[in-house]
């Protein structure tokens, strides 16, 4: 019990924040990146200032140099940004002579301690895209109200002080608005001493004399006087001992799920810089759709259980040496196959908005790599096209049917024996898969008359829209052109009509109906130049150009030629187009 005591210690904030800057202290492989949200680092410093602990932290002492040599360590992260900057760089030991500390709990609130005192914050702002640049990512620091003790019955935060990060901007808005005096936290080290801080404080004059002249020196001693940061330091080199302690400790706090074990065990046991490979993968595969594709760990690390895991379940067991091993032996192949797969669906029109289930995207993965085709399946829209076309139906279809919405790991070991009995034969085994799954209803791959007509009454915005629109344009070369949803009657006629346009009241209530021209019945899919041409022309007089300038044929467009196409005869086309598109979609899924 004396040793277990003597294993405690406690250090300042600003000791160890030190120590984190001359990488004294660093993250060892098996720990995650930072989650942190910029609300959890301002109530830390709240709870710092109020006097709460802020519980344990454990380091372990590393002095073996096999394990210098033989693990990977990272540096803590200074300037987060949502995205684009998460991940912690690698730190190579195994040059080092001098003993180091890794940080086995602590490290969310470390890093954000650092980040707080020292580095900067950025996240996205609504409604932008996630586009790197200052406007959509403004950097922040974090800063201190001074005006008083902070009260809004708005904020669960419950917090005294107001911690806050904010950009330039934000600080400037501040400052003109004259009602709150903020102090960025980096200007404590703008100071050699408590002597000339106390100067600073005591000479400026502040809008709450009271509150700044008692809070500002206060915030001076939790940092750099009051050894705040209690830790056990764990100095036995034995790494399976620490990986038990990394997983027992690690249940409490930020909640740390299989995933996250997984990435760590990986990482910890992969000679390769795991994360990097990870990220960098991540960051190619944005680079494909319009938005990009947006993936992270948790899909790739399924992905390569699909790939090479009997049981596909986010377990430790699942995880042994010879999967890791596999993985890393393999990784060149399965990163390929990874970014041709979303390629591939790229090239059907879809993108990161209206493909909402990542997860369908792991058997198209593992087929490219079953049948060793991630170098030829893009190259030449001539190769593997009847793969590519049972492909596209079978991924349609599964998006419209929401069968990977809930327990997507026994769709995907269903169709991964589909794919495996079928290994031999250079098809994609649609009607396989689809007669797997006919005995559970909610994962059937089948349609009834009722679910189609539910399909046809899907608005042009909706993500489901596009998924339809693509089987009911199965037909059209999706390898080189790239098709645009747009409506056929033109939706600003709609939008801008007027009552005394119409001839009854029972006319105009049908021509404003959304339901009626802003669905499926109404819409089409148009190559680029004929989506330019087309525009919000009336749907007669554009026909008649696009036959002449574009050879359009009204059959692949899938518009009635037995029907009036003048505006005054909508509701007649629009039932028959929807009896086109019905009699469409039932052959295709049936």
């Amino acid at each position: 019990m004396a040793d277990l005591i003597q294993n405690f210690k406690a250090t300042t904030i600003n000791d160890a924040l030190t120590n984190i800057g001359s990488s004294k202290y660093l993250l060892p492989a098996i720990q995650r990146k930072f989650v942190w949200k910029s609300e959890q680092i301002e109530k830390l410093f709240d709870s710092i200032m109020q006097g709460y602990p802020i519980n344990t932290f454990m380091f372990w002492k590393i002095t073996d140099s096999n394990i210098k040599n033989n693990h990977k360590f990272y540096d803590f992260l200074r300037h987060y940004k949502e995205h684009f900057h998460e991940n912690n760089e690698h730190h190579i030991t195994h040059a080092r002579s001098d003993d180091f500390y890794a940080v086995i709990d602590g490290q969310q609130r470390l890093t954000s301690l650092y980040v707080g005192l020292h580095g900067t914050y950025a996240y996205k702002l609504p409604r932008v895209w996630y586009i790197e640049c200052e406007e959509n990512f403004p950097t922040r620091k974090l800063y201190l109200d001074l005006s008083g003790e902070y009260h809004n019955d708005n904020d669960e935060r419950t917090m005294k002080y107001n911690f806050k990060f904010l950009s330039k901007t934000d600080y400037e808005k501040a400052v003109d608005k004259g009602e709150q005096e903020w102090f960025a936290l980096h200007d404590l080290y703008k100071f050699n001493d408590e002597d000339e801080f106390l100067e600073y404080v005591y000479s400026k004059e502040w809008k709450n004399k009271a509150f700044a002249k008692k809070t500002l020196p206060a915030l001076y001693r939790k940092v750099f006087k009051e050894p705040l940061i209690t830790y056990y330091q764990e100095d036995k080199q034995e790494i399976d001992k620490v990986l038990d302690i990394f997983i027992r400790t690690n249940r409490g706090g930020e909640p740390l799920s299989y995933s996250n074990l997984l990435m760590s065990f990986v990482t910890a046991y992969w000679k390769e810089d795991t994360r990097t490979e990870f990220q960098h993968l991540c960051e190619q595969v944005f680079t494909i759709g319009n938005p990009g594709f947006m993936i992270d760990s948790d899909f790739i690390l399924k992905a390569c259980l699909v790939l090479f895991s009997r049981d596909i379940k986010f377990r430790l067991n699942n995880f042994k040496t010879e999967v890791v091993s596999k993985i890393e032996q393999n990784w060149d192949r399965i990163s390929k196959c990874v970014r041709e797969a979303f390629r591939l669906i790229e090239s059907w029109g879809f993108n990161y908005s209206n493909m909402k289930a990542r997860n369908a995207v792991i058997p198209i993965i593992y087929y490219i790599y079953q049948h060793g085709i991630e170098k030829t399946i893009n190259d030449n829209p001539l190769m593997h096209k009847e793969e590519k076309n049972e492909m596209r139906k079978w991924f349609c279809i599964s998006l419209l049917r929401h069968v990977f919405g809930g327990q997507s790991d026994y769709v995907l070991v269903g169709i991964r024996n589909v794919l495996i009995e079928k290994a031999n034969e250079n098809r994609f085994p649609f009607d396989e898969i689809k007669e797997a799954f006919k005995g559970n209803q909610a994962k059937s791959l089948s349609f009834n008359e009722e679910v189609i007509d539910g399909l046809l009454s899907l608005h042009k915005d909706d993500p489901s829209c596009y998924p339809v629109m693509a089987l009911i344009y199965s037909h059209l070369d999706f390898g080189n052109q790239v098709y645009h949803k747009d409506h056929l009657h033109p939706a600003a006629y709609f939008q801008n009509l007027k009552k005394d346009d119409i001839m009854t009241e029972e006319e105009y209530n049908f021509y404003k109906d959304r339901e009626n021209w802003d669905t499926l019945p109404n819409l089409q899919l148009l190559s680029g130049p004929l989506n330019e041409s087309k525009k919000d022309k009336p749907l007669e007089g554009w026909i008649k150009e696009a036959i002449v300038r574009f050879n359009l044929d009204l059959d692949s467009q899938l518009i009635p030629k037995d029907v009036s196409l003048d505006i005054k005869d909508f509701k007649g086309f629009i039932n028959k187009r929807k009896a086109i598109l019905k009699e469409r979609l039932m052959s295709i899924v049936n």
